[in-house]
């Protein structure tokens, strides 16, 4: 690290502190030559290699813009865009890699926003995994309500057989007339 003053080439840690979020390092740094202080931030870079081969810099801005265009008329707030941009962002860090594949961010998307709003999921889903067909949404919503009841315990209202189930209720043996 060259020091900002005098340009010697090596300079000493005197103090080093993570930050708020935990994503980067503050570093106070003190040079041999002049001894002046100075303050280095540092972090780790994360590039998106896109489809056409070239790379640029992670952007969380990027990821809220894209999804803010499938929550439009949902009740999705700024912040709550910002929350799931974060998400993704340490989800992709948690890799390990400084080059993520442009599809793999989408996928690290689909988790975070499905929590966020189900609409929104199927409008980013829908043009994100190219749907062609109704049955493509079809199979999307069937997915959406089985993880639903599956989170919810697989409570079925007593008067709502469900899907799978007959529209007359059958009796059970030793269970009494059937209402």
């Amino acid at each position: 690290m060259h020091c900002p003053f005098c340009r010697h080439p090596d300079s000493r840690v005197v103090d080093s502190r993570t930050s708020d979020d935990g994503s980067s390092i503050r570093r106070r740094r003190q040079c041999p030559s002049c001894n002046r202080r100075f303050t280095t931030v540092e972090t780790t870079s994360l590039s998106v290699v896109k489809r056409s081969g070239a790379t640029e810099p992670f952007s969380r801005d990027k990821i809220a813009g894209g999804v803010r265009k499938a929550c439009q008329g949902r009740p999705v707030s700024e912040d709550d865009l910002a929350l799931l941009a974060q998400k993704v962002e340490e989800t992709l860090r948690s890799s390990g890699s400084a080059e993520i594949d442009a599809y793999e961010i989408g996928l690290a998307i689909l988790g975070p926003l499905r929590e966020l709003d189900e609409v929104a999921y199927l409008r980013f889903a829908s043009v994100y995994q190219a749907f062609d067909s109704l049955e493509d949404f079809e199979a999307a919503i069937t997915v959406l309500r089985a993880e639903r009841a599956e989170r919810d315990g697989d409570d079925v209202a007593e008067d709502d057989p469900g899907p799978d189930q007959d529209s007359e209720r059958q009796p059970v043996a030793g269970s009494g007339p059937v209402l």
